[in-house]
C-alpha cells in the first residue's frame, strides 16, 4: 500500500514560524558513516528538498527549497564502527507540500562522504525518510548534485507528477554516454565483455576476449572504459599485475571497513600459508609434504606468523591507491589475531575422507551439491553417441541383488558427469604439466539412503599411437585391499580434481558471481530506486560487483591465482565460457534444476511441486524450504504492488530492465527462447525474481561457504594432478606398491600450490561483520510501506522454522547424509536470520547472505 500525500501537511507542523510568514521552517537530521581517513561534510554541504506534490510549471518538477547546511555533528559508536549526525534546517513556502525527493550537495575540495539518510521531522506523529547509504562526492569533481527519493515506492504510472521528470534524469544519468574511461566519482552503469583477464603483449599471457562472439559467449560485466592494448586492440589495459582500483560505481563498493577486513584476512592467509612455503622452495626444500601427517602438522600445527610481513605488505602498498586505506590495514592486521583451526572435514576423524561412502556423500552435501545427475541411460552415451566403457559387468555384483535396467528403473543408479564438457580440453590442458582425466563416476543409491560409487571411468584422447582417434578410458572398482585398493584411491582423487575445478570454476564463479552481475547492472539502469522491484532487489546486489571487479584482477586474470592452482589453468575461463553456451536462466531455479538433474520428478503435491529421488539429499531437501520461504515472500510482495497481470505487462521501467538482462547484460543468450520467461504474468515475475534471489543468496552460500570446511584440507579436494594413474607393469606402479602414500603426495599439487589455494579458500569462506543475512534488512527504514514489512517479518518467520528444521533433520541418526563419516552436520544452507551484522563473523559453515558475498 502506497502511502498519500498531504499538501497541506504543513499546517500541523510544529515548527516554529520564520520572520518570514510565507515560510515554514523544516527540521531534520542527516547521518554520515565516519569511514577512516576522509573528512567529514561539514558547513560545506547543504540540502535542497523537491516538492513531490507542488509543481513548478517552469522546470515541469516539484518545486525546490532554498539551499540549508549542515549544523553541528554528534558521534554515535555502534560497535567497531560509529556515525555521525548532523542537523539542518530547511526554509520553505507554506504551500510546499510533502517533499519527495532531498538534494545533496558536497562542497568539500577534495573528499566524498558516505551518506546513511536523511530524515525530515514534519509533525510530531510523521517523518518524511530518504533511505540513501550512498556516496556524495565533491560537487567540484561531478558536476552535479546527489539526489535521493523518499524510501516510498511507486510504480512507474503511479509516480507523483512532480517526481515523473527527476525520476526518468536520475535513470539517464545512470546510464551515461557509453564513452571515456569512467572516473572514480561517477555512477555510470554500462556494460562490457570480459576484455581484461589477458595481456597480449606477453605470448603467454594472452586470452580470448569472452563475451560479444558464439564463439565466446558469456555474461557482462560493468563497462570501465580503459585504453586498449595496441597489440590486439581489444584487450583493456591495467596498471599493475594486481589492480584494487578498477572502476566500479561508487555505490557497488565495499564499505571502507569491509574492504580493510577483506584485505587483513588476505594478508594473514598469505603471512600464514603461502609466505613460509614460498620461502622454503626459494631455499630449496623438498616440494611435496612427506606423508599427510605432514601435511596437516605444516598447515595447521605450527605457530602463527609474525602478523606483518614486509613483502605482503610492500605489493598491497602499491595495490592500494588510498595511502590511508594501506595505513588502516596495516593497524588491523596488527591488531587482529592469526586464528586458522582444523577444516571440519579432518576435526574428528584424520582419516573418514578417504572412505567411499565420505566420498559420495560430498556429491548430496558437500560443498558442490550441485552436479551430481541420475543416470538415464546405460551405459552413459556422450556428445556424438560415444558410449561408455562402463558395462553391466562391471557394477551389477555391486547393486544389492538388482539389475542395471531395474536399478535405473527404481532410480538408484546416479552418475557425476565431468567427461563431456572436459574432453575437447584434455590434449591442450595435459600440455601445462599437469595430468588430468575426464571422468565419469557411477554411483548406486543403498537401501539405507546413502550412496555409494561403483564405478569409476577415467578417459583421455587417443593419441593416435595405436591407430585412428577416439578415447582411451580405464575403469576402476571399489577394492579394500592391495594394489585394487591403491588405485581406485587414486582414482577417486582424479574425480575429485574434475569435481574442485568445475566448483570453483562454474558451479561458484560462473553460476552466481558472473551471471548475477548483468541483473545488477540493468537494476541500477532501468529500475528507479523507487521501483518496488528495485528495493526487493537491492540487498541482494550488494558487494557482487567489488567481488567480481577483485576477481577479475587477482584470481581470473592471465597468470593469477585460479590459473595457478585450478588443472584448467589458462584455459580455464574459456572453458566456462564453452559451459555458459548451455546455461539458461530458466533452470536456475532450484525445482527446476533438480528436475533437470534427474534427481527429482514434477509433483503438484509436494513442497516445491517436486518429489525427490533421494530422499536424505541435505541440499535438496534445505534448499526446497529455504526455497520456497524466498518463493512465498517474493509472491507476496509482487502481488502487493502488481493486482494484475497487464500491470506487470505495462510497466515501463520493469520491461525496460528485462530487456536489458536478456539482450544486452545476457545477450549472448537471447536466442535461446527457453532460456527467459517472460514477464507478462505476476507469478512470471514472482519466478523470476525467486530465481535471482536464490541464485545469488542460498545458492552462493551452498557453494562458497564449506568451502574451507571441505576442502581446507587439500587431500580431500585435490585441484589438480601431475601424475596418471599408473599402469600395470610400469615402473610408476612399482613405485605405487612400495608406498602408496608417497605416491599419493607426488600426484597431488605440489606445497606451495596447495599452500596458495587454501590461502584462497580460507579468505573466500569467511564472513563479514557487516554480513546481512536473509530476511534482514540493513535498516527497518528501508521502506515506510507497513504492509510490507509484516510481509518481510513472516518471510523471517518462516526462515526460523526452517532453522529449527534443518538442526531437528541434523540430530537424525536414520539421514546418513547429514553428518556422514566426517561428523560434519549439513548447515550451508542454515539461514542464521539471528545472527545480526557485526555478531559472528569468520569461518562458521552456515549463514545465508542476501548477495553474492565473500
Amino acid at each position: 500500500m502506497q502511502m498519500p500525500f498531504c499538501p497541506k501537511l504543513w499546517d500541523r507542523a510544529p515548527a516554529a514560524q520564520p520572520e518570514n510568514g510565507n515560510l515554514v521552517a523544516v527540521n531534520g537530521t542527516v547521518v554520515v558513516a565516519n569511514t577512516f581517513g576522509l573528512s567529514a561534510p561539514g558547513k560545506s554541504t547543504t540540502l535542497r528538498l523537491f516538492s513531490a506534490t507542488q509543481i513548478d510549471h517552469e522546470t515541469r518538477k516539484g518545486r525546490l527549497s532554498a539551499e540549508a547546511p549542515l549544523r553541528g555533528g554528534k558521534k554515535t559508536k555502534h560497535g567497531k564502527a560509529s556515525t555521525t549526525t548532523y542537523q539542518v534546517t530547511l526554509l520553505v513556502d507554506a504551500e510546499f507540500g510533502t517533499p519527495g525527493a532531498v538534494v545533496v550537495k558536497n562542497g568539500n575540495r577534495h573528499d566524498q562522504f558516505f551518506l546513511r539518510l536523511v530524515q525530515l521531522e514534519l509533525a510530531e506523529d510523521r517523518r518524511v525518510h530518504f533511505e540513501c547509504n550512498s556516496w556524495v562526492y565533491p560537487n567540484k569533481k561531478t558536476n552535479a548534485d546527489r539526489l535521493f527519493f523518499i524510501n516510498t515506492s511507486y510504480l512507474p504510472d503511479k509516480t507523483p507528477e512532480a517526481l515523473r521528470l527527476l525520476r526518468e534524469e536520475e535513470l539517464r544519468s545512470l546510464r551515461g554516454n557509453g564513452r571515456g574511461e569512467r572516473k572514480d566519482w561517477e555512477r555510470i552503469y554500462d556494460y562490457d565483455n570480459y576484455n581484461d583477464l589477458g595481456n597480449p603483449d606477453k605470448d603467454d599471457h594472452v586470452r580470448p576476449v569472452l563475451g560479444g562472439t558464439r564463439t565466446h559467449p558469456y555474461p557482462r560485466r560493468c563497462r570501465t572504459g580503459r585504453a586498449l592494448s595496441q597489440t590486439d586492440g581489444m584487450t583493456e589495459t591495467r596498471k599493475h599485475k594486481i589492480n584494487l582500483d578498477f572502476y566500479i560505481p561508487p555505490d557497488e563498493r565495499f564499505s571502507p571497513g569491509k574492504l580493510a577486513e577483506f584485505l587483513t584476512l588476505a594478508v594473514q592467509a598469505v603471512t600464514h600459508f603461502v609466505i613460509p612455503e614460498a620461502r622454503s622452495l626459494f631455499q630449496g626444500d623438498v616440494t611435496n609434504f612427506r606423508s599427510l601427517d605432514q601435511l596437516r602438522k605444516d598447515l595447521y600445527g605450527r605457530p602463527p606468523q609474525p602478523a606483518v610481513d614486509g613483502m605482503v605488505m610492500d605489493k598491497l602498498k602499491s595495490s592500494v591507491t588510498s595511502p590511508k586505506t594501506y595505513k588502516h590495514v596495516s593497524k588491523m592486521v596488527k591488531e587482529t589475531p592469526v586464528m586458522f583451526k582444523l577444516p571440519q572435514v579432518i576435526q574428528h576423524d584424520n582419516e573418514a575422507w578417504k572412505s567411499d561412502e565420505e566420498f559420495a556423500r560430498e556429491m548430496l552435501a558437500g560443498l558442490n551439491p550441485v552436479v551430481i545427475k541420475r543416470l538415464e541411460a546405460f551405459p552413459p552415451v556422450g556428445v556424438g553417441g560415444r558410449r561408455s566403457s562402463i558395462t553391466a559387468a562391471h557394477i551389477e555384483h555391486q547393486l544389492e541383488g538388482a539389475t542395471v535396467e531395474t536399478a535405473m528403473g527404481q532410480k538408484r543408479l546416479y552418475i557425476l558427469d565431468h567427461h563431456d564438457y572436459l574432453m575437447p580440453y584434455l590434449r591442450r590442458i595435459n600440455t601445462l604439466s599437469v595430468c588430468v582425466y575426464a571422468s565419469r563416476t557411477l554411483l548406486f543409491l543403498k537401501d539405507d539412503g546413502a550412496l555409494k560409487p561403483v564405478a569409476i571411468e577415467l578417459s583421455l584422447p587417443n593419441d593416435g599411437s595405436g591407430g585412428g582417434g577416439g578415447e582411451i578410458s580405464r575403469i576402476f572398482l571399489p577394492a579394500s585391499q592391495g594394489t585394487d585398493a591403491h588405485l581406485w584411491q587414486l582414482a577417486k582423487a582424479h574425480v575429485s580434481v574434475n569435481d574442485s575445478g568445475y566448483h570453483q570454476l562454474i558451479s561458484h564463479w560462473l553460476l552466481t558471481h558472473a551471471t548475477v552481475e548483468p541483473f545488477i547492472i540493468a537494476t541500477r539502469r532501468q529500475l528507479s530506486a523507487m521501483h518496488p522491484i528495485h528495493k526487493l532487489l537491492d540487498p541482494h546486489l550488494k558487494d557482487n560487483m567489488q567481488i567480481n571487479t577483485l576477481a577479475r584482477s587477482i584470481l581470473l586474470s592471465a597468470g593469477g591465482i585460479l590459473e595457478m592452482t585450478m588443472y584448467p589453468g589458462k584455459y580455464a575461463m574459456e572453458m566456462s565460457s564453452a559451459i555458459y553456451s548451455h546455461w539458461r536462466f530458466t533452470d536456475q531455479s532450484l525445482p527446476n534444476d533438480l528436475i533437470k538433474r534427474g534427481v527429482a520428478s514434477k509433483d503438484p503435491r509436494a513442497p516445491g511441486g517436486v518429489s525427490l529421488h533421494i530422499e536424505d539429499y541435505p541440499y535438496a531437501v534445505d534448499g526446497l524450504d529455504v526455497w520456497l520461504a524466498i518463493e512465498g515472500w517474493v509472491r507476496s510482495y509482487c502481488e502487493h504492488f502488481y493486482h494484475t497481470d497487464a500491470a506487470v505487462a505495462g510497466d515501463a521501467e520493469l520491461q525496460a530492465w528485462w530487456d536489458d538482462v536478456r539482450r544486452v547484460g545476457h545477450g549472448d543468450r537471447q536466442g535461446d527462447p527457453a532460456c527467459w520467461l517472460e514477464l507478462d504474468t505476476v507469478a512470471h515475475l514472482a519466478e523470476t525474481l525467486s530465481t535471482l534471489i536464490w541464485i545469488a543468496s542460498a545458492l552462493h552460500a551452498a557453494v562458497n561457504f564449506g568451502q574451507y570446511g571441505y576442502a581446507g584440507y587439500p587431500a580431500n579436494r585435490p585441484t589438480r594432478c601431475r601424475r596418471f594413474v599408473p599402469l600395470p607393469g610400469s615402473p610408476e606402479m612399482t613405485q605405487l606398491e612400495a608406498d602408496p602414500e608417497r605416491f599419493f603426495l607426488e600426484m597431488v599439487p605440489d606445497r606451495f600450490t596447495t599452500t596458495l589455494g587454501l590461502a584462497l579458500i580460507e579468505v573466500l569462506s569467511n564472513h563479514t561483520s557487516d554480513e546481512v543475512y536473509l530476511g534482514q534488512r540493513a535498516t527497518s527504514t528501508w521502506t515506510d510501506d507497513g504492509e510490507v514489512l509484516q510481509l518481510l517479518d513472516r518471510f523471517r518467520d518462516t526462515l526460523r522454522q526452517v532453522e529449527k528444521t534443518v538442526t531437528q533433520r541434523n540430530k537424525d541418526p536414520r539421514l546418513k547424509n547429514r553428518r556422514g563419516p566426517v561428523t560434519v552436520p549439513y548447515t550451508l544452507l542454515f539461514p542464521d536470520v539471528g545472527n545480526v551484522a557485526g555478531q559472528k563473523k569468520g569461518i562458521t559453515g552456515q549463514g545465508i547472505p542476501n548477495s553474492v558475498s565473500i
